[in-house]
C-alpha cells in the first residue's frame, strides 16, 4: 500500500510540475455602477412603522433603476458572457478570484477580453443615453425614497472589465534574505499546484457528470406518451465540453480520460434531430450514457483519495 501511494504522489507532483510551467495565473475584475442603495435609518424607521417594528431591526433597499431595461439587460449580459468565456478558458485555483490559463493562450484571451471591453463600452453608452428616462421613471416608482443625489450626472466609465495576471510563484528575493521560508513558500506554491490538479479533474467530473444526466434524463421516458423534447444546445455542450477537455486536460487521471473517450463515442457523429427521430438511437444512447454515468459515479467516489498530502522533499 505504502508504494501506492508513493507512486500516487509522484504522479501528481510530476502533473502538477507539468501544470505550474505551462500555465499562468489570471484574475478578472469588474468595476460596476451599483443598482441598489440601503434606505437612511429615517426611512428604514418610516417604514417599520407600518409593520409596528422598530427600525434598526429592518433591512430595506430601494433599487435605483429598473434592471430589467433593455439597455442596462445589455450591460449585464456582456459581464456574463466575459464570466462564462474566462471560466471556458481556464481552470481553477485554490486563490479566491485567481484561475489558471495556458501562456500560449494569453494572446487569444487578452484579444477576446479586449471585445468584451469595447461592446461594454458601447452597451454603457447605450444606456446612459436613456439615463434621463431611467430616472424620470425611478421618480415615479420610488416616490419620497427617490433622490437625485443617488445618481451619477452619467454612467460612462462606471462599468469596467479589467485582467490581471498575479504572481503566485515564490518571491525570489525570499531565496537569499530568508532560504528556510523561501523553502516554505516553495512547498506551499507545489500543495497549491497540487489542490489545483485535483480542482480540475473535479470540475470536469461534475460538468461531465450534469451533462449526462440531463441528456439521459431527456432520453428516458416520455411526455404525455412523446418522447421528452430537448434542444440542440444539449448535443452542442458536450461538443462544446470534448473541445475544452481536449484544450485544458492536465492528463492527470487515466479514468477520467477514459470515461471521456467513451462518452465522446457514444455521441460520435449523434445529430440532435436523428436522436429525436430514431427510436433505436435514442435506446442506444442511452444505454451508452448510462455505462458513463456509473463510470462517473465512482470517479466521484474515488475522488478524495488523491488529496495525498504531498512527502517532504
Amino acid at each position: 500500500m505504502e508504494t501506492t501511494i508513493d507512486s500516487d504522489i509522484d504522479q501528481s507532483s510530476d502533473v502538477s510540475t507539468g501544470l505550474r510551467s505551462s500555465m499562468a495565473a489570471m484574475r478578472l475584475s469588474f468595476a460596476w455602477f451599483g443598482t441598489r442603495k440601503t434606505l437612511t435609518s429615517q426611512q428604514k424607521a418610516k417604514a417599520a412603522d407600518a409593520f409596528d417594528a422598530e427600525g434598526k431591526y429592518l433591512s430595506a433597499a430601494k433599487r435605483l433603476i429598473d434592471t430589467s431595461d433593455p439597455t442596462f439587460r445589455e450591460v449585464t449580459s456582456i459581464k456574463t458572457q466575459a464570466t462564462a468565456y474566462f471560466k471556458g478558458v481556464s481552470l481553477p485555483y485554490p486563490e479566491p478570484g485567481i484561475r489558471l490559463i495556458r501562456r500560449a493562450d494569453i494572446d487569444g484571451i487578452n484579444e477576446k477580453l479586449g471585445t468584451f471591453v469595447a461592446e461594454l463600452g458601447a452597451a454603457v453608452g447605450e444606456l446612459d443615453s436613456h439615463l434621463d428616462e431611467l430616472k424620470h421613471e425611478a421618480r415615479d416608482r420610488l416616490g419620497s425614497l427617490y433622490n437625485e443625489a443617488d445618481y451619477p450626472p452619467s454612467v460612462v466609465g462606471l462599468f469596467e472589465i479589467g485582467w490581471e495576471f498575479p504572481s503566485v510563484e515564490p518571491p525570489s528575493y525570499l531565496r537569499e534574505l530568508n532560504p528556510r521560508l523561501y523553502e516554505a513558500e516553495c512547498k506551499r506554491v507545489a500543495t497549491r499546484f497540487d489542490e489545483a490538479v485535483a480542482m480540475a479533474e473535479a470540475a470536469f467530473i461534475e460538468e461531465l457528470n450534469k451533462l449526462v444526466e440531463h441528456l439521459a434524463d431527456r432520453l428516458s421516458g416520455s411526455d404525455g406518451g412523446e418522447p421528452k423534447v430537448f434542444r440542440d444546445s444539449v448535443i452542442d455542450n458536450f461538443r462544446d465540453f470534448f473541445d475544452r477537455f481536449q484544450h485544458l486536460n492536465v492528463r492527470s487521471n487515466e479514468q477520467l480520460d477514459e470515461v471521456v473517450q467513451r462518452a465522446e463515442a457514444v455521441l460520435s457523429n449523434v445529430r440532435p434531430q436523428s436522436l429525436r427521430d430514431s427510436g433505436s438511437l435514442r435506446a442506444q444512447v442511452a444505454g451508452g450514457l448510462s455505462s458513463v454515468q456509473a463510470s462517473l459515479d465512482g470517479l466521484m467516489v474515488d475522488r478524495p483519495r488523491r488529496n495525498i498530502q504531498r512527502r517532504g522533499r
